[in-house]
């Protein structure tokens, strides 16, 4: 399979070794994520900020969030090679000064400055696949990268451990080799990002919506901040109380600056009027929510119940790593060889609807086993609804947005999950008190804990001392329990495990609706051509049109064809999905249009491809745009 942008042409082999550097950048950007968590502890403790070690999570999420749609927008305008490399460079920098920080407020900085980077390492990632690879063929590329998110997932919790646990390495602090780590490959991925990536591109002069970006900054920073440190303010509180009404007017304002800048927004509203685009970012949202929300648990459950170390639990959550690259793979090649991706996410959804239901059963007692075969459904259903979700959303785009869809598709996703870890860890914490009370006072009356309470009269005496049998609280340090007696910390695990149940029944029941709203997904077609190819094609056309280049029409024409036009580009009108509607001067379609009723801009232009019956939601089945012939 060769994929020909402009004049050049991407071999199999030449494609691999693009994957490679960017899936380097990815595994870092998803590494990142995880391997910091279990090490904060020991982190804070050495920093002297065990109090306020939140921040620097929240820093990272912060930046990582704004900059993703930043990214998608931004690249499309000046081409995705700067941005992936200045992505990676900040990811460098901000490694190396977290390995040096001296306090916890200089962590969190850094961390802050890692986010910028890792937020352009996911979006900007899948663009590029959508740059040099069919959509045809780019559903078992992009698994690749989801098994490279799995991978992370699990090594993270291991080398997190690893390193927390070690006090030097040759003659430096263990935990900052969690950072350092980064430098040597990211540099090879820089390195191979700069000498392999060549995409044509042809630079489009708009105006860059930064109105748009600082309201969006506006309403994302207090409202990821709330999202992070509401359970420990009181979401009634007046800080959270302020957050939210922050938020809100950041939003209004946002809304405001996409309005007005129509086409140039940094993510066009118009998008939404296609069903494809809407379904695929809520659908993203709602998958974010439930994935993360609902996972956040799991190691939770692995450590405390079962007694395993952050280390041990990591190695744990492997059949979900494999579930994930087993449902990435089996669904990329079946969409490669027929062309069908809708009916993924909808048994995908299916399958997470299952497991989380399944999750919901399993308790304390329940053996280890059992709870790792729903862990390999869990990931075979994220696997399958995953990377076909985005290939949907690429797909039905306009070959010149295929950024700001990835980038919108991934930033929705990554709002989702904040939400979910929030909204999950406060029903966890809010009923833990009551779950563990009632595990006592059940188990006072069976022998076990009786003959346990009288051989171990001080582990008694220190549980009633300190509340921990009704409190939350008793969860801030989770050794204790591993240090008590089995018939006395068992109530422990029953209330973790019975207040787990319920989070996971919830997040069932958000991916029931996360399920329906998938049902609307359409199945389009897949192109058999890339994004780059589609645009030089579009560029030949112009050429032998002799009209304008779509870069020179642009703003001449982007008036009259904003309605349909990705960014008001005459070369080919795209609806409100990104899909084909009309070409360029001397070369428009004789289609049918979409029940929308926006009336073709050159009706009296010549024909220049067969384009197919639009559907409903304004999605054209059409073919690729073929440069016209002379007559």
């Amino acid at each position: 399979m060769s994929s020909t942008t402009g004049e050049d042409t991407l071999t199999h082999r030449q494609i691999l070794t693009i994957l490679g550097g960017l899936m380097m950048a990815m595994f870092l950007a998803a590494l990142d994520q995880t391997i910091v968590s279990t090490a904060m502890r020991t982190i804070a403790d050495d920093l002297g900020g065990f109090s306020i070690q939140a921040w620097a999570t929240t820093a990272f999420l912060i930046t990582s969030t704004i900059a993703t749609p930043l990214y998608g927008k931004l690249s499309d305008i000046y081409g995705r090679k700067p941005f992936i490399l200045f992505a990676i460079g900040i990811f460098i920098l901000g490694s190396v000064l977290c390995g040096i920080a001296g306090s916890i407020y200089q962590l969190a900085a850094y961390r802050a400055v890692q986010g910028i980077g890792a937020g352009g390492l996911f979006s900007l990632a899948f663009a590029i696949i959508g740059d040099i690879v069919p959509p045809r063929e780019r559903a078992k590329y992009q698994g690749y990268f989801l098994a490279v998110f799995g991978t992370s997932s699990v090594l993270g919790p291991v080398l997190g451990g690893f390193f927390a646990g070690t006090d030097e390495i040759l003659g430096v602090t263990g935990w900052r080799w969690i950072f350092y780590i980064n430098v040597p490959i990211a540099l090879a991925a820089f390195l191979v990002v700069m000498r392999v990536l060549h995409i044509p591109h042809r630079r489009q002069d708009h105006r860059i919506d930064w109105p748009g970006a600082v309201a969006l900054i506006v309403c994302l920073v207090p409202l990821l901040t709330v999202a992070e440190q509401g359970r420990e303010w009181g979401w009634g509180s007046g800080r959270s109380v302020l957050c939210f009404a922050i938020g809100a007017v950041g939003l209004a304002l946002f809304l405001v600056a996409e309005w007005s800048y129509k086409d140039e927004a940094l993510l066009p509203l118009r998008l939404f009027r296609g069903r494809t685009f809407s379904v695929a970012s809520t659908g993203s949202f709602i998958l974010g929510m439930a994935m993360f929300g609902g996972l956040l648990t799991l190691p939770l459950y692995l450590q405390i119940v079962k007694g395993a170390t952050p280390t041990e639990a990591g190695l744990m959550l492997l059949p979900l790593v494999l579930g994930i690259m087993s449902g990435s793979i089996i669904s990329g090649q079946v969409i490669a060889r027929t062309g069908k991706y809708r009916k993924f996410p909808i048994i995908g959804s299916l399958l997470m609807v299952a497991a989380l239901a399944l999750f919901s059963r399993i308790g304390a007692d329940t053996p280890l086993w059992q709870t790792m075969l729903v862990m390999a459904l869990m990931g075979l259903g994220l696997g399958g609804n995953m990377q076909p979700v985005i290939t949907a959303a690429q797909n039905a785009a306009n070959p010149r947005e295929i950024g700001v869809a990835t980038s919108t598709v991934t930033f929705f996703r990554s709002m989702g999950g904040t939400l979910g870890a929030a909204v999950f860890l406060s029903v966890l914490f809010s009923l833990l008190p009551d779950k563990i009370k009632s595990a006592f006072t059940a188990a006072q009356t069976t022998p076990e804990f009786q003959a346990a309470a009288r051989a171990h009269p001080d582990q008694l005496e220190a549980i009633r001392q300190t509340g921990t049998a009704g409190s939350a609280s008793a969860f801030n340090d989770t050794s204790f329990v591993n240090r008590l007696a089995d018939a006395l910390s068992h109530p422990f695990k029953v209330g973790f495990s019975d207040a787990m149940s319920v989070v996971f029944m919830v997040a069932a029941g958000i991916m029931v609706v996360g399920f329906i709203v998938i049902l609307f997904l359409p199945e389009i077609p897949l192109r058999s051509q890339s994004a780059a190819q589609q645009r030089a094609a579009e560029d030949a056309a112009s050429a032998a049109a002799g009209g304008p280049s779509p870069a020179a029409a642009d703003a001449s024409s982007a008036a009259s064809t904003s309605a349909l036009s990705g960014n008001g580009r005459p070369a080919a009108a795209w609806d409100a999905n990104g899909s084909s509607r009309t070409t360029n001067v001397r070369a428009s379609s004789t289609g049918a249009h979409a029940a929308d009723g926006v009336a073709d801009p050159h009706p009296d232009h010549a024909p220049h491809h067969a384009a197919g019956a639009h559907e409903a939601d304004g999605e054209s089945t059409r073919t690729e745009v073929q440069p016209r012939h002379a007559r």
